[in-house]
């Protein structure tokens, strides 16, 4: 970090007295160093909005199972893949709208009513008895839930500008936790009357609803979260103009310099579609959540499906233990690891180096299964935990890209323009994901790719064309200052 980035606050920075956002700004000055409550504050913003996106992989098959809307084994997954995009579709269309109104209103009152949401509408899900209550409950809590796009340009302003990084990495973190710890609470939580009939009896409430545990574990935390939010911090300015004016473009203006204006205008005109850099990074971040959403639905359907569909035949408990080493791995990863990899190569040819090692690594999975008791148990968690890895240390790069490809009075509508992208992709990812795997089990003795051996070769299509689009000269960096550099 430069010298001009470290030094003391300058005497000359404006305040607005009444304004949230200046006061954010007076204590990321006066205060140098990382602030471990701000970043707790986002790990469980972003934790909240997770969960419930990934909770129900484990025993969603058997929630389509109970619904009997399937009319064969072998179609369960196909019903899956529409309740788990349902979701992603329904963040699709309103993505962009949270992201104007928190720009509007404040990132405060938008995380608070995202994690509301959660609250009522995962409770809903939960309690689903019929196929399109499933539906309609998981689409309205992804229309509702739009913390996760603010609370990225919460991030970036919520810690001074040697620490952004940090804080962005964070959100990234706590979202791929929450990808493997969710499935991890589904997988334990659910079917309570079947693993513990003693504890609840045959015609009781987590006996008529199976799956409500999980779910009101989850909505639980996320309303102690929200009530935890009442305190947190609002970084948006209430007044007219920088969030910080000195008192030299203040007198400029006054003195009818208007050149400081003009600059500013132009930065703030800058059409971000234009940015290549940024462009670039959002379609391969959209790439590689498309895989990642899909691997995720199809790694739990295929756990749970049964030998004779060339699955592993685990129960909802085997595939929570998987994830739950897997979580532990990951955060162990994040926090050790990947700092020391990433300082040594940069983010980015970390990103490419794992990307490849991993297609070899999942076109394996269909052989792992024919293993049997515990170097089954151990060969899975092995690999789980090394294609978790994998999937952070890619979307962590990009993620970092994005972030710096813009100045940071953008970053909230370059965040919506990605998070909107994404879910859309996202969207087609678990529906596709349960087709394919509906396909390929039907296909069990095909000469080419037989079984599940085909669900994972696609995978490995479109994890192998994200792979190609991190390379240049598709991917497209800003020109930063040495200290800056991805690589």
């Amino acid at each position: 970090m430069s010298e001009e980035h470290m030094r003391e606050p300058s005497e000359k920075t404006k305040y607005y007295k009444d304004c949230p956002g200046c006061k954010v700004e007076q204590s990321k000055e006066l205060n140098q160093g990382v602030s471990i409550t701000n970043l707790f504050i986002i790990w469980m913003v972003v934790l909240c909005s997770t969960l419930p996106a990934s909770s129900l992989f484990p025993f969603l098959y058997f929630m389509i199972r109970d619904f009997k809307i399937a009319k064969a084994e072998a179609d369960i997954s196909y019903y899956a893949g529409f309740v788990g995009s349902s979701f992603m579709l329904g963040r699709t269309f309103t993505s962009v709208l949270w992201g104007m109104v928190s720009d509007r209103y404040g990132r405060k009152p938008v995380i608070m009513f995202g994690v509301f949401a959660v609250v009522v509408f995962n409770t809903l899900f939960g309690l689903s008895s019929s196929f399109w209550m499933a539906i309609i409950t998981r689409f309205l809590l992804g229309c509702l839930n739009g913390a996760i796009g603010p609370v990225k340009a919460y991030a970036a302003e919520l810690f001074r500008e040697e620490h952004q990084a940090l804080g962005l990495s964070t959100v990234n973190a706590a979202w791929g936790t929450g990808l493997v710890i969710g499935p991890a609470l589904g997988g334990y939580l659910a079917l309570p009357a079947e693993k513990h009939p003693h504890l609840f009896p045959k015609g009781s409430f987590l006996d008529k609803f199976p799956y409500f545990l999980p779910c009101f574990v989850i909505s639980g935390v996320s309303f102690v979260v929200v009530i935890a939010c009442f305190w947190i911090p609002e970084t948006l300015h209430n007044h007219n103009g920088n969030h910080a004016e000195s008192i030299d473009d203040t007198e400029a203006i006054e003195n009818g310099n208007n050149d400081v204006d003009k600059e500013k205008t132009v930065q703030k005109n800058e059409n971000l579609f234009m940015n290549w850099p940024l462009m670039s990074s959002i379609i391969a971040y959209c790439v590689f959540s498309l895989h990642d959403i899909a691997y995720q639905e199809v790694f739990s359907l295929w756990c749970v499906s049964p030998k004779s569909l060339r699955g592993l035949n685990f129960s909802t408990n085997d595939v929570g233990n998987v994830l739950a080493i897997s979580g532990l791995a990951l955060v162990i990863y994040q926090l050790t690891l990947y700092q020391y990899m990433a300082k040594a190569c940069g983010p980015v040819c970390i990103a490419r180096i794992t990307g490849i090692f991993s297609i070899p690594l999942l076109q394996s999975y269909p052989f792992i299964a024919m293993l049997s008791g515990i170097a089954l148990y151990i060969v899975i968690s092995i690999a789980s935990i090394l294609k978790n890895m994998i999937i952070v240390t890619i979307t962590t790069a990009l993620f970092l890209l994005q972030n710096r490809a813009v100045e940071q009075h953008q970053r909230g509508a370059a965040n919506g323009i990605s998070l909107t992208a994404m879910s859309l992709f996202k969207t087609f990812g678990p529906a596709t994901g349960g087709t394919i795997l509906t396909w390929s089990q039907k296909r069990l003795d095909a000469a080419f790719l037989p079984g599940t051996h085909m669900v994972f070769f696609f995978l490995n299509l479109i994890e192998g064309l994200g792979i190609f689009m991190i390379f240049k000269p598709f991917l497209g960096e800003k020109k930063k200052t040495q200290s800056d550099q991805l690589h």
